[in-house]
């Protein structure tokens, strides 16, 4: 597609040594943003146009989970829809849904993909594509419950669709591993790999509980990039860092690098102080040239912004690697 947008961006802060930084006017989009909202995190975001689309996970009060469009000329001032997004039947006529949370955004080939942890029994992935962000058209679910953090390649690998996820329980669930999954068709999956799991703790023991997949990855010279979450269990319950993974180009259930420090954990205090304190969670990224940005759910409250070089990204990531 060609480039018509603006990626935002703000340089490092002065004597700021880390590899990515917080933009300053954290959070970008408040828990109050439209009129029913009780917070808005964990939320997508792609190019769009001039300017950006994204889907956006707005719990009302009370605290029923959907998702929502949005739309932005400059990624960072945002007009979210006040109603839901209403669905139609797309490769399936079982659309049927308790809950829709936690969503990412893909585009491949021709469309855009949405991709959710969706309510049926239990959380399984949901599937939908939309070509305007408009009309959206639900298509079966990639899995059976109890399945979270589905995230697309932007991709065909080796001619088939790709997608990450993490199997998981009914609840709170305290393990979980990252698995890829491929589909000749966004309706049948198959060819479960696993990716990577937990760090032992004397290791790297902000991600030894559990770790799930989080942005789209996208394609560099040295693999996949993809930042992803992991979990520690403390005696204050669990807290979510962000850390980046380097997967094979032509075999992404290859692990060639990972971060063993995480690149962003809780600190500001719109991540230590929410309706669930101690969350970074990236669900989104965007990278222009050598810049990347990465969009996380805060506190599971709002959403904030961060930064970095891609170079610098991956330098870190190789010298600061455990397999």
């Amino acid at each position: 597609m060609e480039k018509k947008w603006t990626m935002p961006w703000e340089e490092r802060p002065e004597g700021c040594q880390d590899v990515m930084w917080r933009y300053s006017q954290n959070p970008v989009i408040g828990r109050y943003h439209i009129p029913t909202s009780n917070s808005i995190f964990n939320s997508a975001v792609v190019p769009f146009g001039e300017g950006f689309a994204g889907v956006f996970r707005c719990d009302n009060r009370a605290v029923q989970m959907n998702i929502f469009a949005g739309f932005s000329r400059d990624g960072i001032h945002w007009e979210i829809e006040h109603e839901p997004i209403r669905f139609q039947p797309g490769n399936t006529e079982m659309i049927e849904s308790e809950y829709k949370y936690d969503p990412r955004v893909c585009w491949i080939e021709d469309r855009y993909w949405i991709t959710w942890c969706n309510g049926y029994y239990g959380p399984t992935i949901g599937i939908a594509y939309t070509f305007d962000f408009k009309e959206f058209f639900q298509c079966e679910n990639a899995f059976l419950p109890f399945n979270r953090n589905g995230v697309l390649f932007p991709e065909k690998i080796n001619g088939k669709f790709a997608m990450l996820s993490r199997p998981s329980d009914s609840g709170h669930t305290p393990f979980g591993d990252i698995y890829i999954s491929y589909s000749p068709d966004m309706k049948y999956w198959g060819e479960h790999r696993h990716v990577m799991g937990p760090t032992p703790f004397p290791v790297s023991a902000w991600q030894c509980t559990k770790i799930g997949a989080g942005s789209v990855p996208f394609l560099t010279e040295e693999g996949w990039l993809m930042f992803y979450h992991g979990v520690i269990t403390t005696c204050n319950g669990f807290r979510y860092s962000m850390g980046a993974a380097i997967l094979d180009k032509d075999d992404p259930s290859k692990v060639l690098y990972r971060t063993q420090p995480y690149l962003l954990a809780p600190a500001a205090l719109y991540e230590l102080t929410g309706d669930v304190p101690n969350v970074v969670f990236p669900c989104a990224a965007l990278h222009d040239g050598d810049r990347v940005a990465v969009y996380y759910g805060a506190a599971d409250t709002v959403v904030g912004m961060a930064f970095g070089y891609l170079s610098e990204i991956i330098e870190f990531t190789k010298k600061n690697s455990v397999i």
